[in-house]
């Protein structure tokens, strides 16, 4: 399997416990968090990973070197900030396989990539979108899908909600889609939202550990989280 790290962000929200890094670096119970999501990756059955990266850049590239691992790591680098679509895209050219995954470089999902990709390949999507079920939640968007067919059919806006499906950060894409993206453009809203009409976005449901470390109270839990422990 091959996989799309999106780790060019600057980490605004963390600003006042981690400021000399890009958000990725972050330290999560001793060892960058970048550190804990390829070995989750590598372990997974992942053997090509591209970081896709921006902001302090030179500061992942060095750590690389230095990472032990039987996976293939290329690094792509943009010039000016291209918005996470804009961001794929420009990793989408190192592809070699005909469906990628794509991870957010501040979220940790476990989920069975395997069975995502089973799935994908099953019901024909042009891509597939692992969501979490949450219960009384008002940071994040839901993601509406039919239960017949596990096709998307929304994106709701963030409101409270108290049971729902959110977007996990982990996507499943087919290449040829990443190639059409415009050069500077969000997944989210001109891919995702946009095309939601015109093309075959499904959801695949699981139940794994999810946390999204972008707020200063969520870098804490996952220290907790992750102390001690090799892998959750």
């Amino acid at each position: 399997m091959e996989g799309i790290i999106l780790a060019g962000g600057l980490g605004t929200r963390l600003q006042s416990v981690v400021s000399d890094v890009p958000k990725c670096m972050a330290p999560v119970a001793g060892k960058p968090f970048l550190h804990h999501l390829l070995n989750y990756m590598e372990r997974a059955g992942f053997t090509r990973i591209i970081l896709s990266l921006g902001y302090k850049h030179e500061i992942v590239e060095e750590w690389v070197e230095t990472f032990s691992t039987r996976m293939k790591i290329i690094c792509v680098v943009e010039n000016e900030p291209l918005g996470t679509g804009g961001a794929v895209k420009l990793a989408s050219e190192k592809v070699k396989e005909r469906n990628v995954f794509i991870l957010n470089g501040d979220t940790f999902f476990k989920v069975n990539f395997v069975d995502i990709m089973r799935f994908h390949l099953l019901t024909g999507s042009q891509a597939t979108i692992a969501l979490k079920k949450m219960e009384n939640f008002d940071r994040y968007g839901v993601v509406t899908v039919d239960t017949d067919s596990y096709r998307i059919t929304g994106f709701q806006e963030k409101q409270f909600c108290e049971v729902g499906y959110i977007n996990g950060g982990i996507y499943l894409i087919k290449k040829e889609e990443l190639s059409r993206l415009p050069v500077k453009c969000s997944l989210e809203k001109d891919y995702f939202e946009a095309c939601l009409a015109e093309k075959i976005f499904s959801g695949f449901c699981e139940e794994g550990y999810f946390i999204d470390m972008g707020l200063p109270e969520d870098y804490a839990r996952i220290q907790e989280d992750f102390s001690g422990k090799q892998m959750l």
